[in-house]
């Protein structure tokens, strides 16, 4: 028999920021195929911003991911009282799985067990989607939709409102100067993560995009902001690169890169939240791939599928390699 539909439905994906762009399909799948159910999604209170105008969702609870033993029962609270009969766990780690239990929700969906990296939390679910056919983010939430029984195509709508847009072509019209040539939005990664290319190669970059008359933006997170304005003042002297330092409202961002993909800028980046957040606004990405896999964390759609404008610059024709073996005259040669 199957069971009844759910009433009130509880998503749980609470981090990163490229994992959550990545769980969008799963929340619409849910919308798409209980259209009556109340629907609400749990995450961590730094990307609460991106999801609530999303289409549907009637609710956006809070994770403290730093409050402890009282964070996770102020969670419990939150959860108790929207009152979940289906949590969908789209992480697959033990945290998750513990906030599922914690819900109270007599249905617990979640990745197949193969898919767990702590198989302990797998204990907690009820159901289990199949394996997925691939080995990205985006495979695995296709197998919870599969679960979830919806056919739709996939969905990344972040339910930018008119005025979200129209802010993002106005940004895009001051980021960058004016001028001809093809513009280029660079993000930097944090330094020390073994995935992002140093900052003196984006220097190195961003001096030859201009000196061929392109333009640049050099774009920085709150995390890269010391770094972004380290480099503001060693290019203070190239009218063709800007930077927007410190970047962190996320729908902010999210109306701009929607701008910047309808007026074809590029996008190139190594694996962060805001290259996954770029290509689901519609970029075209330039992924600088090093000591990870893109099969697994490139952007999507992956490099040569139907309709990708995405392409992967690899640290080695071999696969995976150093970051630093990925050298600036390359990335300007395949830009």
């Amino acid at each position: 028999m199957n069971p009844p539909a759910p009433g009130r439905i509880l998503l749980v994906r609470l981090s990163h920021l490229g994992d959550v762009v990545h769980a969008l399909p799963v929340f619409h799948a849910l919308r798409h195929r209980w259209p009556a159910a109340k629907l609400a999604w749990i995450c961590q209170r730094e990307f609460a911003p991106l999801l609530t105008s999303l289409p549907g969702l009637d609710q956006c609870l809070l994770f403290d991911r730093r409050g402890g033993l009282s964070g996770l029962w102020r969670a419990r609270r939150e959860m108790a009282a929207f009152g979940p009969d289906l949590t969908v766990d789209a992480q697959g780690n033990l945290k998750s799985a513990l906030l599922s239990r914690l819900s109270t929700a007599p249905r617990r969906l979640a990745l197949a067990p193969v898919h767990w990296q702590e198989p302990l939390g797998a204990r907690f679910m009820t159901e289990f989607a199949p394996p997925s056919e691939g080995l990205h983010a985006i495979h695995k939430a296709a197998s919870l939709i599969e679960a979830i029984g919806d056919q739709n195509p996939l969905s990344f709508d972040l339910g930018l409102s008119a005025a979200d847009l129209d802010d993002g072509k106005t940004l895009l019209a001051e980021k960058f100067d004016a001028g001809s040539g093809q513009r280029w939005v660079l993000h930097l990664g944090r330094d020390g993560d073994p995935r992002t290319w140093p900052s003196e190669y984006f220097v190195r970059l961003a001096r030859g995009l201009a000196c061929r008359g392109d333009r640049a933006l050099i774009l920085s997170g709150p995390a890269e902001a010391g770094t972004g304005q380290r480099l503001a003042q060693e290019l203070q002297d190239e009218e063709r690169v800007t930077h927007w330092v410190g970047q962190g409202d996320l729908r902010q961002l999210s109306g701009f890169l929607s701008a910047a993909a309808a007026q074809g800028v590029g996008f190139v980046a190594s694996d962060s939240g805001p290259s996954h957040l770029a290509a689901a606004c519609g970029m075209r990405l330039r992924f600088l791939s090093g000591p990870q896999d893109p099969l697994l964390t490139g952007p999507w759609p992956l490099e040569g599928a139907p309709g990708s404008g995405n392409r992967v610059i690899r640290a080695t024709p071999e696969g995976l390699g150093p970051m630093t073996g990925l050298s600036v005259e390359s990335v300007l040669e395949l830009l």
